[in-house]
């Protein structure tokens, strides 16, 4: 597993929505099929996987990866397992993360609306959706760019992790050599260079700060 290196000399800032420090979602690695515990690697659309957690910055750069868990398991426990969720919560990173539906809506996990009945919760709603496109355009980088995570990893599920890790690796060192086209929106992606203060501090839950956000930001 890839250690916790969230990188803290940006925030996001897309579409109006603010101090993002990264966007957070699991795709599923094909693999063979294990001969120990084959089950826990179907995965829901049936295959052998594992499920990867990663979170990516604005620049497609992989922050946080975490590659140890089967297909079948869900996002929200993979997270709320990971050295990273400890980290927020004991507040040692500043800002928030965006997650889709399948994650717990946090106060430093913001997730969207499922039924939004006001203007400024579609807005909201249509501003996450476009911060939160980073992490699936990174996934498509990351496998185009390493076809077998794309295909299927020939390996145990043990070796399978360390590739994907190496993988993750490679693909931010060539990021870092400016080896890749940047974001195709850049009008709408806005990186600061420096630390911006946390989300407002509402002594709530999660669902306070969206609320906050979402009527003062949109």
């Amino acid at each position: 597993m890839m250690k916790v290196n969230i990188c803290r000399k940006y925030r996001i800032c897309v579409s109006g929505f603010p101090n993002v420090v990264g966007c957070v979602d699991g795709t599923q690695i094909k693999i063979k099929a294990p001969n120990v515990n084959e089950g826990e690697y179907v995965n829901r659309k049936g295959f052998h996987s594992l499920n990867v957690q990663m979170v990516c910055g604005p620049d497609f750069c992989i922050t946080n990866v975490v590659a140890k868990w089967p297909g079948s398991v869900h996002d929200s426990r993979i997270f709320k397992e990971s050295v990273l969720c400890r980290e927020f919560e004991n507040g040692h990173i500043q800002g928030m993360l965006l997650g889709d539906s399948g994650y717990s809506l946090k106060t430093y996990l913001m997730t969207p609306y499922l039924n939004p009945t006001e203007a400024h919760m579609q807005r909201y709603n249509t501003a996450h959706c476009r911060t939160r496109v980073l992490i699936e355009q990174t996934f498509g980088i990351l496998k185009r760019r390493f076809s077998c995570l794309h295909s299927e990893l020939r390996l145990s599920p043990q070796r399978a992790c360390v590739a994907v890790v190496a993988c993750c690796v490679l693909h931010n060192i060539g990021i870092n050599r400016g080896d890749i086209i940047s974001n195709s929106d850049d009008n709408d992606l806005n990186v600061a260079e420096d630390v911006i203060d946390g989300v407002v501090d509402m002594g709530g839950n999660g669902k306070t700060v969206r609320d906050h956000i979402a009527r003062n930001h949109f």
